[in-house]
């Protein structure tokens, strides 16, 4: 995390609490610039960044499915929370809204309608594919219904590591826990009107596959840029590499999307996405296909390999070194999303170019001659 001027009190205090840190960090106990590390990492040693995702028991209801990755789960991911969903065609998981996260997701397979509204009262109705993403900021309302064919498959990520997905503002919650008095006033309706309303939350609700979007939008609709909730990631134009490709979707591309950034990574065999950090963002990660080794640098002689395979979820705290290596025969392909709206990536090979060979060779203490050959620019995936 002089003399008694307040300028001088301030940077007494300023540098007391760095002397503080850097004295506390040989113990682990403290993380600068971060201040006091969360519990989790506190020790000296670091914590497992893996969690089994998709290897958990599955929530399972009528027309879908859903398993969460929360701090309560996963406990070092305290910035960011995921949900893996599947809904069959006509299945809706209703409508609601989240007071403490905004929402990030990826279709990973299938089709889907959402539907949003904004607080000016705007509203949008959109169909998604595999590769599209969508952005909620907090508190807008949505919905998200399978239209097949086919069950469609995405994860959720949320700006917050405390957030659950059983735990959200639904509408039949709310109506089934209004007096039937103050709906009648509230929608000019007869009190029966609501007699026959759920009394408790539906969550995923089932009905018939909804008929194609109006050519017409209706009024007051967004569905276009630049407020649009819909990003269609899978339609960019891929960073290639000698080692794989990257899409990625800031709040450059996506307008709406003010909190958080997303990614998709396809690493070849054998390669990896080099070493690096994010100085302004934790990493959240939801690994696809194939299989990977991904290891976290904690500062103080502490790093920590994990070894992933599809549908497990990784996590990086801010700012601490990593890299991600496909250890399998097959293409490794992974989202990445991470809790800031701008991207930001320190690479190890663009940090060491930027340097003098000598300043290098005092700093390792070896030959200037050695970094002759090293790369002259950032990386980023070498084969």
């Amino acid at each position: 995390m002089p003399g008694l001027s307040r300028r001088g009190l301030i940077g007494g205090v300023a540098m007391g609490s760095l002397l503080a840190s850097a004295a506390a960090a040989g113990d682990g106990t403290m993380q600068p610039p971060f201040g006091p590390a969360p519990p989790p990492l506190d020790g000296p040693e670091l914590p497992s960044f893996r969690f089994p995702l998709g290897s958990l028991p599955t929530n399972t209801f009528n027309g879908g499915t859903a398993k969460q990755a929360t701090v309560v789960e996963f406990p070092v991911s305290e910035k960011l929370a995921g949900v893996y969903m599947t809904l069959e065609p006509g299945a809706l998981r209703e409508l609601h809204w989240h007071a403490n996260a905004a929402e990030w997701a990826y279709v990973i397979e299938g089709r889907c309608r959402v539907t949003t509204i904004d607080p000016q009262n705007q509203c949008e109705i959109v169909d998604f594919g595999p590769g599209d993403v969508w952005y909620f900021p907090r508190g807008h309302g949505h919905s998200i219904q399978g239209i097949g064919p086919g069950t469609c498959v995405f994860v959720l990520v949320f700006d917050n590591g405390y957030f659950s997905e059983f735990g959200t503002f639904s509408i039949s919650d709310w109506l089934g826990h209004t007096p039937p008095e103050v709906l009648a006033k509230t929608f000019d309706l007869p009190q029966a009107t609501f007699a026959d309303f759920p009394k408790k939350e539906v969550y995923i609700a089932t009905g018939p596959v909804p008929p194609p979007i109006a050519q017409e939008p209706a009024p007051g609709s967004l569905n276009a840029p630049p407020l649009t909730h819909r990003y269609q990631l899978l339609a960019q134009s891929p960073d290639v590499f000698a080692g794989g490709t990257m899409r990625t979707v800031s709040q450059a591309e996506f307008p709406i999307s003010s909190t958080m950034t997303g990614a998709l990574l396809i690493i070849k065999p054998g390669a990896l996405r080099e070493l690096h950090w994010h100085p302004n963002a934790a990493e959240w990660q939801l690994y696809l296909r194939g299989s990977a080794r991904m290891a976290v640098f904690g500062s103080h002689g502490r790093a920590r390999t994990d070894e992933f395979v599809a549908g497990d979820v990784g996590h990086v705290p801010q700012g601490y070194g990593h890299y991600i290596e496909n250890t399998g025969s097959d293409d490794m392909e992974v989202v990445l999303v991470l809790n800031n709206a701008t991207y930001e990536s320190v690479s190890i090979t663009a940090w060491m170019a930027a340097n003098p060979d000598l300043l290098l060779a005092t700093n390792f203490g070896v030959p200037e001659a050695t970094f002759a050959k090293f790369p002259k620019n950032a990386v980023i995936m070498p084969d």
